[in-house]
């Protein structure tokens, strides 16, 4: 095809509406050859190279509406500006790289085919309907993530980043779903991710150049039951895969983020890098920070065991929060709640209940969480009258969203008429009775962890003081004392000296 013909194309097109193609000759008279299609189009412009394509220099710009295809006899060298707006097919071996750009920014899925890798120096990629990936996809210079997600087949094929390259602007929307690999020796983080989330997963301090391929694997982590001491478990909510081509050791850098996917309750100095050997889970140590409570990450010590699956796990295990102690007590016109929570760690609030009948609770009170994975004390106050008896219940709401609830406990308008005379107390509790609230009662003193220390009955016959005597054994510190019959209950916190 001569140059003559090729302009006579190229104002056919122009004249009949549809999109630019603009075009320059190499400085050094080489002629590009291209067949053009299809002519008929009016919406876009499919371009097939079956000879030479030499974009030359950097102020050179191709702008292709439709489709390109780069046949296997075929020659291109972008040093340029290279704009694709629909699918890209490549069967040229040994493709040039080039010093030019390539432009990915069509409206409606791309995909990237053909028996040879397309190579790239600086890559956009920049359309929010995506890009499929059944042919790899090279860029040696700078990636710039623009809009869309970069999915790869399950042959696999592979978004590559040559030795030297580097990305930007990945992100939740913009990341590859799939297969990336990275060659060379510096250190590098992974932009993969499920399609939905972008969950990187990092190589640094590699021992040699080598070629490392990795996958994000957003689904259930396998075997998970299966750990090598001193692993107690492992994430179950994700995992990754990290294939060795050729290379040496490396570490590896995983994180989390429980605003994305949902993380164990652990403690962070016992969170450790952990890989599949094929039969167990198996620590590769490492030490971590950030917050188990948010997002964090943890870094291994360097390892060669690739070609295999990687995991967050732990050497200890957190146990579940418990409601430890929920009680009420009733001076005056107040009822003061207390309570002591175990294992804190992800709740979001607590809420105090009260209900009247014993079916219909209310809340009455909200309290935040420490999380500080310890255990807790906190009080609260409901300054309502109370008309016969109330009963109250604690409602804990965790992060997670799920919901635990205590034992119910009340309180009586006879609590003002049965009291504790004085405290702290020394060796005695004296309780003052009216006349109403006669009877024969049993009680408990428990330490604040629920140790019973002490129990017994005690018979209120008349109005006035009547002593409970402590047992000598009985040490000094915080004591609640329960005081019960069919009809009256008395929860009271004692200091005894």
């Amino acid at each position: 095809m001569n140059i003559m013909v090729k302009i006579f194309f190229l104002f056919v097109l122009l004249i009949r509406g549809m999109r630019e193609i603009f075009f320059k000759s190499p400085a050094s008279g080489k002629l590009p050859l291209l067949l053009l299609l299809p002519l008929a189009s009016m919406s876009q412009v499919n371009v097939q190279n079956n000879g030479v394509l030499y974009i030359s220099n950097s102020g050179d710009i191709i702008h292709i509406t439709g489709g390109f295809t780069n046949a296997s006899g075929a020659a291109l060298t972008n040093n340029g500006m290279l704009y694709i707006s629909q699918d890209l097919s490549n069967s040229q071996a040994s493709m040039a790289t080039g010093t030019g750009t390539l432009f990915l920014n069509g409206s409606s899925l791309q995909t990237i085919s053909g028996a040879q890798t397309f190579k790239t120096y600086n890559l956009v990629t920049d359309n929010t309907a995506g890009f499929l990936l059944n042919n790899n996809l090279s860029a040696s210079g700078v990636h710039a993530f623009t809009n869309g997600i970069i999915s790869t087949s399950a042959t696999p094929n592979y978004m590559i980043y040559e030795a030297g390259a580097s990305y930007s602007g990945s992100g939740d929307a913009r990341h590859v779903n799939g297969w990336v690999k990275k060659l060379g020796n510096t250190n590098f983080t992974f932009p993969v991710g499920n399609g939905t989330y972008l969950r990187e997963i990092a190589l640094s301090n590699y021992s040699v150049t080598g070629e490392f391929n990795a996958r994000y694997n957003g689904s259930k982590t396998p075997n998970h039951l299966s750990l090598y001491n001193p692993l107690v478990l492992v994430d179950t909510f994700e995992y990754w895969t990290i294939n060795r081509v050729s290379g040496g050791s490396a570490q590896v850098t995983m994180n989390w983020d429980l605003a994305k996917v949902p993380f164990p309750l652990l403690m962070l100095s016992d969170i450790r890098a952990s890989y599949w050997d094929g039969t167990f889970w198996r620590s590769i140590g490492g030490s971590a920070t950030g917050s188990v409570l948010s997002s964090g990450s943890i870094t291994s010590n360097s390892t060669s065991a690739f070609n295999t699956d990687f995991v967050i796990g732990s050497v200890s295990w957190v146990l579940p929060v418990k409601i430890i102690r929920f009680q009420a007590s009733r001076t005056g016109d107040n009822t003061r709640l207390d309570y002591v929570i175990g294992n804190e760690l992800n709740v979001d609030h607590y809420e105090v209940e009260r209900s009247d009948d014993g079916f219909r609770f209310r809340p009455v009170a909200t309290q935040q969480a420490f999380n500080r994975n310890g255990t807790e004390l906190y009080s609260n106050n409901d300054n309502s009258a109370i008309q016969g008896t109330a009963y109250y219940r604690l409602k804990g709401v965790l992060r997670s969203g799920d919901i635990m609830y205590s034992a119910i406990v009340t309180v009586s308008d006879h609590d003002r008429e049965l009291y504790v005379l004085k405290n702290p107390v020394s060796d005695r509790i004296d309780l003052v009775a009216s006349g109403s609230v006669t009877g024969l009662y049993s009680y408990s003193i428990l330490t604040t962890g629920g140790q019973t220390m002490q129990t017994g009955t005690i018979n209120i016959s008349q109005a006035g003081v009547h002593p409970i005597e402590l047992r000598s054994a009985m040490a000094a510190g915080s004591y609640m004392l329960i005081l019960q019959n069919a009809n009256i209950r008395l929860q009271k916190m004692i200091i005894k000296q």
